[in-house]
């Protein structure tokens, strides 16, 4: 690496540690002033508070970066134009591409950190922000109620298409991973009910294989007429062929944005399997989340002619057309969205477009510079 190298690469990397880190306080100030109350109000301590900021803040980071990314190279690369640093290296003799190599080589870094970022590092965020709240939903309603209460979620539906299994449970207790209040309707091959089970508790076995019902009534149907053909009480009974998992019945009809990467992942899998057209809009956000690790390329692509094709104003011109360029990207993201969820275009090429657009900007000003 030259020392023209070193010198633009720290002018950058600079501005944008102070970029991101300007906008990750005030995200972070932002979601404090809005979840303050709630977390004081169910008896959050500052450590509480303190440990939920932390884990909370990896989850904005693929987010933010793209755009402190397009902000701090105008910034930088307009900063360097205005003081004919730029013109100087091209009357050396030096190309664009030469003079912006290390940027280019960093950006291929930040292409795989925010592909490592999107695969583990804010799922596990998104995770743990909402398992740090559900314990504390959990700590405030252990006082004077049963276990089975502490943390239950109400009504989890799950249809289980495969297996001809639909399941209403009243409510989850995540606390106790018991289900309280269980109807499963078992259907034939043309949807027609054959038996339901009623059971007061249900909980998965501890080695995964199957359910265990308790204090439960079968009743079982004449598919044709409807008519009950037989009741059947039980005490305890064990339902080997069920492998409904707890943690899929309680996302598997969230909306998509809710959803982590991993959670995303199961989802898909099992509308997939289900052959279910629901599975469209999961491996939309799906693909947008994945495809999100291709912007600091198509970044440096169009901040680079972008900057040097202007005129040499000041640079925090560069920085305020920067939202202008956030706002054509994120129309054509929701454009996008909308043809995928339709079904026009597959999901992955909705999820490409807003960036095949920023690529086409970015080639037309090349084009243009050179």
């Amino acid at each position: 690496m030259t020392l023209l190298d070193r010198y633009i690469l720290r002018e950058w990397l600079g501005m944008l540690g102070l970029v991101l880190a300007a906008t990750m306080g005030l995200l972070v100030m932002h979601s404090l002033y809005d979840q303050l109350d709630d977390l004081l109000g169910l008896g959050a301590t500052v450590g509480d508070v303190v440990s939920y900021c932390v884990v909370k803040v990896p989850g904005f980071l693929a987010t933010l970066l793209p755009l402190c990314l397009l902000i701090s190279l105008l910034y930088t690369l307009g900063k360097l134009h205005h003081g004919n640093e730029i013109t100087a290296m091209r009357a050396a003799g030096l190309g664009l591409l030469r003079i912006t190599r290390g940027v280019w080589l960093t950006g291929l870094l930040f292409c795989g950190l925010i592909w490592w970022l999107n695969s583990t590092i804010v799922p596990w965020s998104v995770q743990e922000a909402r398992r740090s709240w559900e314990l504390l939903q959990v700590r405030q309603e252990m006082a004077g109620r049963s276990a089975d209460q502490v943390g239950a979620r109400p009504a989890v539906t799950f249809d289980n298409a495969r297996a001809g299994r639909l399941w209403f449970i009243n409510r989850y207790s995540p606390f106790t991973a018991k289900a309280y209040g269980v109807t499963i309707s078992q259907l034939d091959g043309s949807g027609q009910e054959k038996t339901r089970l009623l059971a007061r508790e249900a909980g998965r076995e501890p080695n995964g294989q199957g359910w265990r019902l308790r204090d439960g009534r079968e009743i079982t149907f004449d598919t044709v007429s409807g008519e009950v053909l037989r009741t059947a009480v039980f005490r305890d009974r064990v339902m080997p062929d069920f492998d409904e998992d707890p943690a899929l019945m309680q996302v598997y009809d969230a909306k998509p944005d809710s959803l982590s990467l991993f959670e995303l992942q199961r989802v898909i899998a099992y509308h997939q399997a289900a052959r279910s057209p629901k599975s469209r809009a999961y491996e939309l956000r799906h693909a947008s989340v994945l495809t999100e690790s291709l912007m600091p390329l198509l970044i440096i692509a169009f901040a680079v002619p972008f900057v040097v094709a202007g005129v040499r104003v000041n640079p925090a011109v560069g920085v305020s057309k920067a939202l202008g360029l956030f706002v054509v990207y994120f129309i054509a993201m929701r454009l996008g969205l909308l043809m995928g969820g339709r079904g026009t275009v597959s999901p992955v090429l909705a999820a490409l477009l807003p960036h095949l657009a920023l690529l086409g900007a970015g080639g037309w000003a090349w084009i243009r510079v050179r």
